[in-house]
């Protein structure tokens, strides 16, 4: 998707463009490294997929199944191809890595936008629905309103076209409640079915919940992903041959020149039973195997050393992972916070907000690289969303858990402290200023209502209010409305978060 803003005089499509969610679309820079199908593998389910595509009717598709059998990979590789066919209309790809509210309500909008970028002939009439209805935009606005302004009537001007396009909508339960999921996919599914618009299959992926899979249409072509058939194993069992050969390649120095046979047979064929038909078991053992500064085949029997289980362990997958770090539950404690921040930080930010040694955080993130993607430039993030089940999980984490109160304890004590260690002149500056605020000074109060009472965030809390927070006053600018609201939500945090605090003495 271009990304590039069409040249325009129009302040309207200027404020759509400034609340288009740009991490939702599919081939977005915020989205590396892009998740897609490894050549040769899932090509009897994209061909169905295809095949369904291409009907001339209004159908839909569920692409469903539990977390890391590959939904994304295959949602990405689809729109890929329905990209370079002039068939993709638009895409949105959650993630739990940043999910939050902002982002959920912005759907229908940056849909829109990738219509009006698909089909020009419809951007002004996009444009004058903004024009015509100052709200529209709005967090607050009813999906409803914006699918019939921004969508339908717009797209009723195309529905003599015969060509058929595709919305692809990603990990629809990753952002929303299942009940918020469900009613979207009834609203689009209603919109997209009648006879006034072209046609347009929608796309969607999803975990099979009970109230999305209450709210698909009749006739909707559900496809559930399994680990257990046998198209997906021999896939499964292609990545690890495919990835543990580009390994043995790549380390001459350890499986010399030419390389010698690595692993053995009865290795592999246990590395396969215990990924089962489970994706992201491979692809996360796999970056335990090839870590820098490690010895594959000693990762290898690392992974290999407990008794195989039948299907996937990817439980057994995490647990390997962190024991191999220098001090587990140390390290356990910083990755729950990570897991448990309101939105993904650069390492720099997140050095100045645990107030970490550099180099003492990089080594806790290399041991974590399996599981955690940083490059030292972009956002610090989770490589997939079934670390965090398995960290707020504590029959499958085990000694490993950090419950979610203490997470949140951790991180608000990290902002608390962030925001008391700026002298004054410094916090005053920040919050005048037309930027965006830190971190800390943002999230705060969300960590706080979650946070776990200890003392050491009563602490905190107390330092707070009796010092920091008075400052804050007389630096509200009535003409900033963001700053107010800051303020006063601060000052309301802290009378009901101290009165709670005061009871639990």
């Amino acid at each position: 998707m271009d990304f590039a803003h069409p040249s325009s005089s129009s302040g309207s499509w200027n404020r759509l463009c400034n609340v288009v969610e740009y991490s939702g679309i599919f081939d977005s820079e915020y989205r590396q490294p892009h998740s897609r199908c490894m050549e040769n593998t899932r090509v009897a389910l994209r061909e169905r997929i295809i095949q369904i595509l291409n009907q001339h009717d209004r159908t839909n598709i569920w692409l469903n199944g539990l977390a890391g059998v590959g939904k994304t990979s295959i949602a990405f590789t689809i729109a890929e191809g329905m990209k370079v066919a002039k068939r993709l209309a638009a895409t949105f790809f959650f993630s739990r890595k940043h999910a939050h509210k902002d982002k959920a309500a912005t759907i229908i909008p940056t849909i829109a936008y990738q219509l009006a970028l698909a089909f020009p002939r419809i951007r002004e009439d996009i444009v004058k629905a903004i024009e015509n209805d100052d709200n529209l935009l709005s967090p607050g606005k009813s999906y409803a309103d914006q699918i019939r302004e921004l969508i339908m009537k717009p797209l009723q001007t195309l529905r003599f076209r015969q060509e058929l396009y595709v919305i692809i909508i990603d990990a629809l339960d990753e952002c929303f409640s299942s009940e918020e999921a469900a009613r979207l996919v009834t609203l689009l599914t209603d919109a997209f079915a009648g006879p006034d618009l072209p046609f347009i299959h929608i796309i969607f992926t999803s975990r099979p919940e009970a109230n999305i899979r209450a709210a698909m249409p009749s006739g909707v072509h559900e496809i559930f992903l399994t680990t257990r058939d046998e198209d997906t194993i021999r896939d499964v069992r292609l990545f690890l041959r495919t990835s543990l050969d580009n390994t043995r390649t790549i380390r001459p120095a350890v499986f010399g020149q030419p390389p010698i046979p690595w692993p053995s047979e009865d290795e592999f064929k246990t590395l396969v039973f215990k990924a089962g038909g489970l994706f992201v078991y491979a692809a996360m053992a796999m970056n335990f195997i090839s870590a820098t500064g490690h010895h594959p085949q000693e990762r290898l029997e690392l992974l290999l050393r407990e008794r195989p289980t039948v299907g996937a362990d990817i439980d057994q997958l995490y647990r390997q992972i962190i024991a191999t770090s220098e001090d587990p539950l140390a390290h356990c404690r910083m990755l729950a916070s990570i897991i448990h921040l309101a939105r993904p930080l650069p390492l720099a930010e997140l050095q100045e907000l645990f107030d970490a040694d550099r180099r003492s955080l990089a080594m806790m993130l290399e041991a974590f690289s399996p599981v955690i993607l940083n490059d030292g430039v972009g956002n610090v993030e989770i490589y997939h969303a079934s670390l965090r089940d398995f960290m707020d999980d504590p029959r499958r984490s085990k000694q490993y858990h950090i419950d979610t109160a203490h997470a949140h304890e951790h991180l608000a004590c990290c902002c608390l402290d962030f925001i008391t260690r700026q002298d004054s002149n410094r916090t005053r500056a920040i919050l005048v200023s037309s930027l965006s605020y830190p971190y800390p000074y943002q999230m705060w109060q969300v960590h706080l209502y979650f946070a776990y009472p200890s003392r050491k965030l009563r602490n905190l809390l107390a330092l707070f209010t009796d010092t920091t927070l008075r400052y804050w006053v007389p630096t509200s600018d009535p003409k900033n409305s963001y700053l107010a609201r800051t303020i006063q939500g601060a000052r309301r945090t802290c009378l009901s978060s101290v009165i709670v605090l005061n009871m639990l003495n």
